[in-house]
């Protein structure tokens, strides 16, 4: 028997005006709250928001990314605000003559919003698509991002103390903030003036550590309140992970699952700033991952327990471009393993998943936004959460058991419920989905390699895919070179002398020995270097001696190794070189870097300490002063020769390559090099490590989604490089000739680089008897005769596809997964046949996953349509 029909035209009818209205952009927009929702012109709204921010993707990549996030059910894009970005460069007071009869000249604070910066684009952008925007301003971000998103000058303010009652930072805060909201109000950005802007965020994640800062903590955080409500955005403020938020701020939770979380006041609605969707890399770390089925579960769980607005984070990751990772170690992918990866690719299914679960909680809106939940017991480990309300009722069935299937009546109907799952019911009837049972398809997204391998009378290679010239070289000098270097006795810290100006800071001193000194003998005498972190190089008398790296749990490092010294002056040179400023943490701004001692010469005859030493420092490397990594300028210290050095330490690559034809996104596989930088047209992709392992241990082959996730229970590619992939983004590229500028700090091999597109393989699905019906039929009228079962759907990833090929077809039993299925036991003789009929040469297709069609291969037995197939 066919599921009866959900009647919605009334809901229907108001969403779609509400879409419409928000479309024209130019209507000013009431934005309040209560203790149910955010209410909009007076309807409460059930929203689905995902984070995507603007620095970690390029502006041609910004519309495609928010129409992904559209089509795949988001009604709002949240971003941080950057400040170090915004304002690398404190203000000096250099500025008009001020307008009055003091004559006192007044600062000009220099603000740069251009390119990637651009935040007024990006959320016009946002507009433009027709959703809203949450704008979390801070300043504090965290975001594994450089010293959280504060700029270093703000370190270096007299008498500073960050994220407390300190009248010299919120003077710098309040400045930025205010001029975050001036920028967004002159644009007409915010709801208030019809603009996209519904949301704004103070602080951020405050009270995970605000009890190490005391009574003048809390102070700060009522001072930052009170400030942003003063700022009359006409929107609401929130502030994340702060459970005494004070009013009229909204206090939210950020984590894998907030369905226990419960606001502040009975006047505020539940909100989910942060939905972990995976979690981020680390240099030296395995790659993160988050099944759907989990995150799913996660995002029904909240609406289930009284939930309105919840935001992944993130929806699209994108990458850590320049050298913008924080961590340290924050690797220069920022993937996430979110719904939209970092190329702009939809990651399926995850995507299509996400996407159904949200249409069928929006079927469900007119409940949620009615009342509140009702909660009957199903048994041990499950629930049901009824919203009734006239003739509106939607219901969520959870079964919260990591490890068995449970089956419940509900309402005199018997249910299925798999484990850690929730099925929802938008009539309080029918099931439209189960968050454990996956309908949407799979696509397998790969790297295609493109080869080098014809070499023209010039040098360069010409293959049409990829063109890449021969390598010139340029040697960086070990040790001090330039006329600005500082000397003084003592070790310094790295950030307070460099300001991050570079990753670099060179230590140079040095020792005479007498002839008859036992240091001569190496096996006699060691040097030991203590350091704060995060990666070491030894050289003495200009020559490697060894190295060292912290890693994400800890950056410190000793190292200790013996030495060989000569008669006479011996030069000792450590380069110290940092991976990312900490991000994250009380007091965080104050955790320090670069060698700090002690560093002891010992031998037979006792030990020096060089610590108290006269020492010389140079910040950043020669060749960053040259801008050797600006094509544009051009320097003598480039040498081009058909043979190159390799697997030396510090030196620079140059080469000149063609773009990848087509607009698939591209990238560069650093394998065969150690670590370094790397620029494409003068543009800094990022740091590169490739030669930066995971530990052995800790992956597993297939991670069950049931029970608690955290960020180590998904974890593959151990024993691998954390990182061989970095994105190039398209718009960095131009027709003709293209430039490749590579630092590299320990020792490579340029000729093993390779230029790859990433493009969507093979398309598949696996869909059960057992399955809910299609989540668009619930919803098209047009697709109700079709609503007798479930059916599997597939799509070419791209609008001029067709499916050409069928590489795997099976009815029955079939067990694998994407691009490793095979047939069971039972397995019907015509599913191949029936599925080549139905789905090659059209785009797309949907087949009925029913023994009617393909006939009853094993009577009694639930089974399962399982297809691969191949797009051209």
């Amino acid at each position: 028997m066919a599921p009866a029909a959900l009647l919605l035209p009334a809901a229907t009818a108001l969403v779609v005006l509400l879409l419409l209205c928000h479309a024209g952009g130019s209507r000013a927009a009431n934005v309040t709250y209560d203790h149910r929702a955010l209410v909009i012109d007076g309807v409460r709204r059930v929203l689905v928001s995902g984070s995507i921010h603007y620095p970690r993707s390029t502006p041609d990549m910004w519309p495609g990314l928010i129409q992904k996030a559209k089509d795949g059910g988001l009604d709002v894009i949240e971003t941080y605000v950057f400040w170090d970005i915004h304002e690398p460069v404190r203000g000096q007071a250099h500025g008009l003559l001020k307008a009055n009869l003091t004559g006192k000249r007044l600062p000009t604070w220099q603000y740069d919003f251009e390119g990637r910066k651009d935040l007024a684009a990006f959320v016009k952008a946002v507009a433009d698509a027709g959703l809203y925007v949450h704008l979390r301003i801070g300043p504090y971000v965290c975001a594994e991002w450089n010293y959280g998103g504060f700029p270093l000058w703000l370190h270096f303010i007299p008498g500073i103390k960050f994220r407390t009652d300190n009248e010299p930072f919120k003077t710098e805060m309040q400045r930025f903030t205010t001029k975050v909201v001036d920028t967004m109000k002159g644009a007409g950005l915010y709801a208030s003036q019809g603009g996209p802007i519904i949301l704004s965020q103070i602080e951020n994640e405050y009270g995970n550590i605000d009890s190490a800062y005391g009574a003048p903590g809390k102070a700060y955080m009522r001072w930052a309140a009170g400030m942003a409500v003063s700022l009359d955005t006409g929107v609401p403020w929130v502030m994340c992970q702060q459970a005494d938020a004070p009013d009229p701020l909204i206090n939210t939770c950020n984590g894998f699952y907030c369905d226990q979380f419960t606001p502040n006041s009975a006047a505020k609605p539940k909100m989910w700033t942060e939905n972990w969707s995976g979690w981020f890399l680390s240099f030296g770390g395995a790659v993160p991952y988050r099944p759907v089925e989990d995150l799913a579960f996660a995002v029904a769980r909240f609406y289930q327990r009284g939930g309105t607005f919840q935001n992944y984070y993130m929806y699209h990751g994108g990458t850590n471009l320049d050298r913008s990772s924080g961590g340290p170690f924050i690797a220069t992918s920022y993937d996430y393993d979110a719904p939209i990866d970092e190329y702009g690719l939809v990651r399926q299914p995850k995507w299509g998943h996400l996407r159904d679960v949200h249409k069928a909680i929006k079927l469900c809106e007119p409940a949620l936004i009615a009342t509140d939940p009702s909660y009957t017991s199903l048994g041990q480990n499950a629930e049901a959460a009824v919203y009734k309300a006239g003739s509106a009722c939607a219901a969520f069935l959870a079964n919260i058991d990591g490890q068995s299937d449970k089956t419940v009546t509900f309402n005199g109907k018997t249910y299925n419920l798999p484990a850690w799952s929730v099925s929802i019911l938008p009539d309080c009837k029918n099931v439209v989905l189960n968050t454990a049972q996956i309908n949407s398809q799979v696509t397998n997204s790969e790297m295609r390699y493109l080869e080098s391998s014809t070499i023209a009378s010039d040098g360069s290679f010409t293959t049409p895919e990829l063109l890449v010239s021969g390598w010139s070289y340029a040697i960086e000098p070990v040790g001090i070179t330039k006329d600005n270097a500082l000397t003084k006795p003592g070790l310094m810290e790295q950030i307070n002398t460099t300001a991050d100006a570079s990753d670099f800071l060179w230590y140079s001193t040095s020792i005479d020995v007498k002839g008859d000194e036992p240091y001569l003998n190496g096996s006699q005498s060691n040097l030991l270097v203590n350091s704060l972190g995060h990666v070491l190089q030894v050289y003495i008398n200009g020559k490697i001696a060894g190295s060292a790296q912290g890693s994400a749990s800890s950056s410190l490092i000793s190292w200790q190794k013996p030495i060989t010294l000569v008669p006479g002056k011996n030069k000792i040179d450590l380069l110290s070189a940092t991976v990312g400023l900490s991000n994250y943490g009380a007091f965080f701004d104050l955790v320090g870097a670069g060698i700090t001692g002690p560093v002891k010469l010992s031998g037979p005859n006792g030990a020096v300490d060089l610590s108290s030493a006269y020492w010389t420092y140079q910040v950043g490397l020669r060749g960053e002063d040259l801008h050797l990594y600006d094509p544009s300028e051009a320097s003598p210290e480039w040498v081009s020769a058909n043979a190159y050095p390799t697997n030396q330490p510090l030196i620079w690559y140059k080469t000149k390559f063609t773009a990848p034809a087509g607009d698939d996104p591209v990238a560069i596989d650093f394998t065969g090099m150690g670590k370094g930088e790397a620029w494409v047209n003068g543009q800094s992709i990022g740091r590169y490590w490739p030669t930066n392992l995971a530990p052995q241990s800790g992956c597993v082959s297939s991670c069950n989604y049931r029970g608690s996730y955290s960020s180590s229970k998904c974890l593959k590619k151990c024993g691998q490089p954390s990182q061989t992939l970095y994105h190039v983004p398209r718009s960095f590229l131009q027709p003709g000739s293209n430039d490749l500028v590579l630092f590299e700090q320990f020792g490579g091999d340029p000729s093993k680089i390779s230029f790859v597109t990433r493009q969507a393989g093979s398309v598949c699905a696996q869909v059960s008897e057992a399955h809910p019906a299609q989540i668009d039929s619930w919803i098209s009228p047009q697709q109700k005769m079709q609503r007798s079962g479930p059916a599997l759907r597939l799509a070419c990833p791209k609008e001029n596809q067709v499916i050409s090929t069928i590489k795997f077809a099976s009815f029955g039993t079939p067990s694998g997964t994407c691009g490793s299925y095979s047939h069971g036991e039972c397995s019907s003789t015509q599913a191949l046949s029936v599925v080549q009929e139905a789905c090659i040469g059209v785009s797309s297709c949907s087949l009925p996953v029913s023994s009617n069609y393909f006939g009853d291969p094993c009577t009694g037995v639930t089974k399962s349509l399982a297809v691969e197939a191949t797009c051209s």
